[in-house]
C-alpha cells in the first residue's frame, strides 16, 4: 500500500506534524508520499511547475490519503489534493487535533466534512488506517 500525506507545509511545526502522520503509516508498512520530502519546498515562482508535477506522480500506485486539517481553514493544495483523491475513488482520512470538529464547519467546509472520514487524535488515525488495509486484503 502507498498513502500520499496531505496537510499544510508552511510552517516546521506543520512539517512536522505531516511527518507525524507520515511515521504512523510506515510503521504500519504503508509507503508513504509526503511532499516537502520527496518534491522539495516551494521557495519562488519557477518552483511551481516542478512541484505540481512531483505532487502529481506523488498519487501513482496511492491507494489512500491521509490529510492534516490543522489550522483555520483547509490548505489550498491540501483541499485540492484531498477533491483530487476524491475523483480518483481514493479514500481519505483526515485527522484535525487543534480544534472539535463539530465546531469547525467555517474551517472546513460542509463537502470535506461530509465526504472525508476525520478523526482528532492518532490512535484513531491508527484505528481508521487499520480499517483501509483490512479492506484491502
Amino acid at each position: 500500500m502507498k498513502a500520499y500525506i496531505a496537510g499544510p507545509l508552511c510552517t516546521e511545526k506543520d512539517r512536522k506534524f505531516v511527518e507525524k502522520m507520515s511515521r504512523l503509516c510506515e510503521s504500519l508498512r504503508i509507503k508513504t508520499f509526503l511532499p516537502h520530502r520527496d518534491c522539495g519546498l516551494w521557495k519562488n515562482i519557477k518552483d511551481t511547475k516542478r512541484i505540481a508535477e512531483g505532487d502529481l506522480n506523488g498519487f501513482k500506485d496511492c491507494n489512500l490519503v491521509v490529510a492534516s486539517l490543522n489550522g483555520f481553514g483547509v490548505g489550498t493544495g491540501t483541499a485540492w489534493e484531498m477533491g483530487y483523491a476524491y475523483s480518483k475513488k481514493l479514500p481519505i482520512i483526515a485527522i484535525k487535533t487543534d480544534r472539535k470538529i463539530e465546531k469547525s464547519i467555517e474551517e472546513i467546509s460542509a463537502i470535506i466534512m461530509g465526504t472525508t472520514k476525520i478523526v482528532s487524535n492518532f490512535k484513531d488515525l491508527e484505528r481508521e488506517i487499520k480499517k483501509i488495509i483490512k479492506n484491502k486484503n
